[in-house]
């Protein structure tokens, strides 16, 4: 009797590790994160150095009461909406992750107050924090390795996830 219940027992045990160990997932956590609700923008901070040393910072977007949101989708596209304080929804582009995971690349061009009058903001972002909550990215100048004595501008990028925020 023991035997047949420990027998049962085991081929439970077997084919539930079968059948979870068949499971695919077709997006990795960072992609579940980035793709789980629009992120509105929060704050937008610029770092002016000359080499390492921070020379100033510029609190940007303070007089914008448009609401800015970048929203990821499963499929791997996405769009912005009142980038740089402007009424606008970008056309869809696409959005990868650099293969060490540390950079979002998004192709999405948006309307700003540029000289060209419109930027690729997230070609080649540094994603500095992603959480349930939060994403922090960085843009501009952010190579690692840069002149001692040359100027270089980081802008940062802070968004809140608006499912934390209860609007989706």
């Amino acid at each position: 009797m023991k035997n047949k219940f420990l027998l049962l027992l085991l081929s439970g045990l077997l084919i539930t590790v079968l059948y979870n160990s068949c499971k695919k997932e077709s997006q990795n956590s960072i992609q579940v994160l980035f793709t789980n609700g629009a992120w509105q923008l929060a704050s937008v901070v610029a770092y002016n150095y000359v080499g390492n040393t921070q020379m100033s910072t510029d609190t940007l977007n303070v007089n914008c009461d448009s609401l800015q949101v970048f929203t990821f989708n499963k499929n791997n596209t996405c769009t912005y909406t009142n980038f740089d304080c402007l009424p606008q929804t970008s056309a869809t582009a696409s959005w990868s992750l650099a293969p060490n995971k540390l950079y979002l690349i998004a192709n999405v061009v948006c309307k700003d107050t540029s000289a060209a009058g419109s930027s690729m903001p997230f070609i080649n972002a540094h994603i500095v924090n992603l959480g349930q909550f939060s994403m922090v990215l960085q843009t501009g100048d952010i190579q690692p390795n840069y002149s001692l004595t040359a100027p270089r501008r980081i802008v940062q990028y802070g968004f809140i996830n608006q499912k934390a925020l209860g609007v989706n």
